[in-house]
């Protein structure tokens, strides 16, 4: 067990934006760690999932929900106690908050209330990053998509895939994965690139699927359909 404590004087009046593991709990950092234990108060978009990671570092703070349907009292309450010179740290479920998060939502009403508070990046994992590592494919120009809609606006989402000429990443959820991948079977541009679809990431059954949406579509069915996916495709 990792020792939470830290040498000096506790930082205040600050929000720490803290990237948590997309799976595995080890994947956390010593400043992680060392933030969360120095918080005075944590923001969590579900309490229940953040309590599991303050369990196992020992880490015993009080959490607060904060979540894409809270509400601006929620919000002003947020802005309440950073006045007050309070040191708050913010994690979303899985990952780097603010990125395809409502933290960056809670981020700019922050700054709009205290221009000059000192918002802290705590950098660690992200899926996106983490796919885009292992596909082998060019990433010094990509394009994140975060989730495709899931009515409106979807064959838009796909139909502007096929004219990007960078590497895609995007995330889809295990509902709609197969329909995502019908999609992209409809735009002949797709066909002949390159794709590398990643599930459950850092967890027990990752599964890393490489080739061409024909080689790949087959491998996907509804027994294997676990967590949620992320889907890089390679450059024109």
């Amino acid at each position: 067990m990792l020792n939470t404590r830290t040498q000096g004087v506790k930082a205040c009046n600050m929000l720490s934006i803290v990237a948590t593991p997309i799976g595995n709990l080890e994947d956390i950092t010593l400043r992680a760690i060392n933030a969360l234990s120095n918080a005075d108060l944590i923001l969590a978009e579900d309490t229940r999932v953040t309590r599991v990671l303050l369990d196992r570092y020992n880490i015993k703070k009080e959490i607060l929900s904060y979540h894409q349907h809270s509400d601006f009292k929620k919000i002003d309450h947020i802005i309440s106690l950073l006045k007050e010179g309070k040191n708050l740290s913010l994690v979303t479920d899985a990952g780097t908050p603010a990125i395809n998060d409502p933290g960056s939502f809670l981020i700019k009403e922050v700054l709009k209330a205290i221009p000059d508070l000192k918002i802290v990046p705590i950098p660690g994992p992200n899926a996106a990053i983490a796919a885009l590592s292992i596909s082998g494919f060019p990433t010094d120009e990509f394009v994140f998509l975060g989730f495709p809609p899931h009515k409106k606006g979807r064959q838009t989402f796909f139909k502007n895939i096929s004219e990007i000429e960078s590497t895609v990443v995007f995330y889809e959820s295990k509902h709609r994965i197969l329909k995502a991948l019908e999609n992209l079977e409809k735009l002949s541009e797709i066909s002949n690139r390159e794709m590398m679809i990643a599930r459950e990431l850092t967890k027990q059954f990752e599964t890393i699927y490489r080739g061409t949406l024909a080689e790949i579509k087959p491998k996907l069915t509804e027994k294997n359909l676990l967590g949620e996916f992320v889907v890089v495709i390679n450059r024109k």
